[in-house]
């Protein structure tokens, strides 16, 4: 319990800048643009700085331990934090776009909070120790967007304050990891054994694990990241309301890991990825009935909680297809595969509304989830 209870203060502390990014970072990119197509492009420089990074990161902790490379993440972290301030106060939006993908390279790190965390537990509490993690961001989704707005203002041009505040935030988790212990490194670090991917891949829970995630990440970017300009930029929904229905969601996310990881030793992984799979088709079918602030709380409500019953139930079907040995190349491969997906979503979300708007974006998100029940389906007749 004790690498639990560390990681899930340095989940909070992380977590400021996953939830300020998820509010903040479109509005600024809406700023600094040249042109709207453009304006989500903030956004997907994160997410594709989280992909890049997936695999680099994974084998970084495989050579050195958990602990030294989870700090550098999050000082890399806060080094992109003050070059966001210092791009707002320019006025220059690609290095706007810079700053957050150097920012998204950090997720790579805390990505990886879920694993250590499992490998911390026995078998039986896996599914628990990874909702338990995800509890470190409600206090974040709580007090952050409303202190973030608050300070926009105190550096300069507006919301160059606002990213300073997150240097300290990402510092303060870099000292909570100083404590952290890496039980299983010293026994896998210096030695390999273990099936090839392709095995690994052919196994009937490793296809719907993998897709849990990336379908859930997938949809999720694609719908969070054009809804402030949905609501802000097209529809005029203020600003205050735009982050309420923001906050909303990231509250979603994270607070049912109350009982999640419950349901998951309970009721199974697969039961709870197609209950998932279902929560974020809802989130769909109500974003589609209308554009009121309403329709926008609603939806995205769904679709964080539809995304937290397929995360976790994603990456605890997922440790029950490799051995200790094999787990950083696993790791890696599933991050990769699902921060890729969600790199192309965030950055298809501002053309297609650009093009296609709220509602050709919205059938377009049908499209991963249904290839994720023709994977569960097929994964039940094995």
């Amino acid at each position: 319990m004790h690498n639990v209870i560390v990681l899930i203060c340095a989940q909070f502390f992380a977590a400021w800048g996953q939830v300020c990014m998820v509010v903040l970072a479109g509005i600024v990119g809406a700023i600094l643009a040249p042109r709207q197509s453009l304006a989500t492009l903030p956004v997907a420089f994160a997410v594709v700085g989280v992909a890049v990074t997936t695999v680099p990161a994974a084998l970084a902790m495989q050579r050195f331990g958990r602990r030294p490379v989870l700090i550098g993440g999050m000082l890399i972290a806060s080094i992109g934090t003050l070059l966001a301030a210092a791009a707002i106060n320019s006025g220059s939006f690609w290095l706007f776009s810079a700053a957050t993908g150097v920012i998204g390279c950090h997720l790579a790190f805390t990505a990886q909070f879920r694993f250590a965390a499992a490998e911390s537990v026995p078998p039986d509490k896996v599914s628990r120790a990874i909702a338990w993690i995800m509890l470190g961001t409600v206090g974040a989704a709580i007090i952050a967007p409303q202190i973030a707005i608050a300070v926009r203002g105190w550096a300069g041009a507006e919301y160059a304050g606002s990213f300073l505040l997150l240097t300290v935030t990402y510092l303060c988790g870099a000292i909570c990891l100083v404590w952290l212990r890496d039980h299983q490194h010293a026994e896998t670090a210096t030695r390999y054994s273990g099936r090839a991917l392709v095995e690994i891949a052919r196994q009937p829970a490793f296809l719907p694990a993998v897709l849990a995630g990336a379908a859930g990440y997938g949809v999720m970017a694609l719908i969070m990241t054009a809804t402030p300009l949905s609501m802000h930029v097209v529809e005029g929904h203020a600003v205050a309301s735009t982050a309420a229905v923001i906050q909303g969601h990231v509250l979603a996310m994270y607070l049912p890991s109350l009982v999640t990881g419950g349901l998951v030793a309970r009721l199974g992984a697969r039961r709870m990825i197609l209950m998932g799979t279902l929560l974020e088709l809802a989130c769909i079918l109500v974003a589609l009935s209308g554009r009121e602030a309403g329709h926008y709380g609603v939806a995205l409500v769904a679709l964080g909680i539809g995304w937290n019953l397929l995360f976790v139930a994603g990456t605890t079907l997922l440790t029950q297809t490799y051995t200790a040995s094999e787990r950083f190349r696993v790791q890696a491969l599933n991050d990769f595969t699902m921060f890729g997906v969600t790199a192309a979503a965030s950055l298809l979300a501002g053309v297609l509304m650009a093009t296609v708007g709220w509602r050709g974006l919205n059938l377009l998100a049908l499209l991963p989830l249904l290839l994720l029940f023709v994977a569960l389906y097929r994964a039940r007749a094995v």
